[in-house]
């Protein structure tokens, strides 16, 4: 249709909920968040509200694609059912076999097993319901009693309810209050701001493949007024505005577009019958029938003992406007912060210096190896076996493993700073160069991997053929992915947005000073999160998440990754 004329790969402005345009404002990162840093707690619900067409669906869509791998959700989007047909299509979801007819009982019993199962196995279940506000006080309260089940440390059904804002009200019924008090997170869902039309449609044209603006700047003011911000109206609106202008044979949309699409859009492009009276005239007659009785009443309030004119409440106001901010994008590069190498190398007392005469001195070159063999040991503490004859470039092999290798020079306080294992280059008088991978450091103990197994040697025998040049592998999120198309792109930022979002609610949980803090914290646009991020653990402030900022995230959150200070390995 008008695709070919515009220079559209795809539909721009389709309403099905296509995670890849999730155009993520403040507030769908907000949600996103929500929902993110929810899936790694403690089970429980995650309340999601938000109007008709504010984009709840998509979001949940997007969250669906990007939870953790550990994740499995069962996803309900009929929730009009009974208790047993609820429970029934759980299984279902969930792919456990269970008899037709099943009682409550059974279908719960099923349901407690497989989730102690998949406890066994490390997954986690999450339970999705769509248009939860349809859902029943007795189903609600079912759903609860599913929640029951629990370890000493979470429980083992995270269930999402996602609605319209009469879902709130439902849950504060008293016979709910068990419900209620067991939501671990809540979040409602606004429309967008007049600030965010212009690039909600251009994030949206870009995806579907076209650069440039094609929408005029009274036409971004119509489609406001028209849609009030509400994405699946600016969408309903926008198709219909690109429709006619293809019939005009414009290539711009102006505001007229927009006003004609809003009358369609609305039913109100219709011609009235010839015997009713105008829009405007209607509004005349209404207005004259006002006035008239507003000055007969005045009249007679005028002729009553000790009337009066009452003036009107002053102190109603307007709500506030949400906050709205920006989005930045990640950068995979950071260099090691100024104060560790700053920070002399530590002392060694007296009792360190008995342990130093119990520990072998370092053998130059007979415990170290070539760079293959050194990339080969330490794949080998990620897990991964690693074949110099099939992948000649280590790091490519690394990203294909969804790791990066940082190459850098330190002092052992970045060593112990990154907490990873670590390939340390190595030189002796002669200028030989070779390698030792240190897997392990404690005071003055170094634990290296050679071919033939690990041994342990004094740090500051190794020292001397050390002049801080390392490389370490870090687990880099999926958003950094190289080489993507344009619309893998497009998914990569939002996928990347719902990543930092998520554990930036969580660092901000631990070390913000206040609750007071922690809130503005959360409601930072992306960029002045990682700085405060940044500040807190003092790194380079630059508002840049590269390889040194998402280390110590994952440091901080115990992502499960081999440790160069506990001896960690990954099974």
């Amino acid at each position: 249709m008008y695709y070919d004329f515009f220079g559209f790969r795809e539909p721009p402005f389709s309403i099905a909920p296509d995670p890849r345009y999730l155009y993520l404002s403040e507030r769908h990162k907000e949600a996103l968040a929500h929902l993110m840093y929810g899936v790694q707690g403690q089970g429980g619900f995650i309340v999601i509200t938000g109007e008709v067409g504010t984009g709840k669906t998509t979001v949940s869509r997007c969250f669906i694609e990007n939870v953790p791998d550990h994740v499995d959700i069962a996803l309900i989007l009929n929730p009009r059912l009974s208790a047993r047909e609820l429970l029934s299509s759980i299984c279902d979801e969930l792919e456990i076999p269970h008899p037709v007819g099943s009682s409550i009982k059974e279908l719960v019993g099923l349901i407690n097993d497989d989730l102690l199962k998949a406890h066994a196995a490390g997954r986690h279940k999450v339970l999705m319901i769509d248009e939860a506000q349809n859902l029943s006080a007795e189903v609600l309260e079912q759903l609860r009693l599913l929640t029951n089940l629990e370890t000493a440390e979470k429980k083992l059904l995270q269930i999402v309810l996602l609605g319209q804002p009469e879902l709130q009200d439902i849950l504060a019924l008293p016979e709910l209050r068990q419900l209620n008090q067991r939501v671990t997170a809540r979040y409602h869902l606004d429309a967008l701001g007049r600030e965010e039309i212009e690039a909600y449609l251009r994030y949206r044209l870009s995806v579907a493949g076209l650069r440039g603006e094609i929408f005029t700047e009274g036409a971004a003011r119509s489609l406001y007024r028209a849609s009030q911000g509400v994405p699946r109206l600016i969408n309903l609106i926008s198709d219909r505005a690109l429709l006619g202008a293809y019939a005009e044979g414009e290539h711009q949309i102006t505001a007229a577009h927009i006003r004609n699409a809003a009358r369609e859009v609305s039913g109100g492009g219709a011609s009235r019958r010839s015997g009713t009276m105008s829009g405007k005239s209607h509004i005349l007659v209404v207005a004259a029938s006002i006035l008239m009785a507003f000055i007969m009443t005045a009249w007679l309030l005028d002729r009553l003992p000790g009337s009066g004119w009452m003036t009107p409440d002053a102190s109603a106001g307007d709500e506030s406007q949400p906050l709205i901010g920006a989005i930045e994008r990640v950068e995979p590069e950071e260099a090691v912060p100024g104060p560790l190498d700053a920070v002399p190398q530590s002392s060694v007392d007296a009792d360190e210096s008995e342990q130093e005469e119990a520990l072998p001195e370092f053998k130059f070159p007979d415990q170290s190896v070539a760079l293959p063999a050194a990339f080969r040991e330490l794949f080998r503490l990620w897990g991964w076996e690693y074949r110099v004859s099939q992948n000649p470039v280590a790091c490519q092999f690394a990203e294909d493993k969804g790791l990066r290798c940082l190459e850098n020079r330190g002092s052992r306080r970045s060593l112990e700073y990154l907490d990873r294992p670590a390939i340390l280059q190595l030189r002796n008088e002669e200028g030989d160069s070779r390698y030792a991978v240190l897997s392990g450091l404690e005071d003055n103990r170094a634990s290296i991997e050679l071919p033939g197994g690990r041994q342990d040697v004094a740090f500051s025998s190794l020292e001397p053929y050390w002049f801080g040049e390392f490389t370490v592998l870090w687990e880099a999120p999926d958003h950094m992915a190289q080489g993507a198309s344009d619309s893998e792109q497009g998914a990569g930022r939002v996928s990347e947005q719902i990543w930092m979002g998520s554990r930036m609610m969580e660092l901000a949980s631990r070390y913000a000073s206040s609750r007071e803090e922690e809130n503005r914290v959360n409601r930072m646009p992306t960029e002045e999160q990682v700085r405060w991020y940044q500040q807190q653990k003092g790194l380079t402030v630059d508002g840049i998440a590269g390889a040194m900022t998402i280390i110590q995230m994952n440091n901080d959150l115990g992502s499960p990754v081999p440790r160069l200070t506990s001896g960690k390995v990954v099974n």
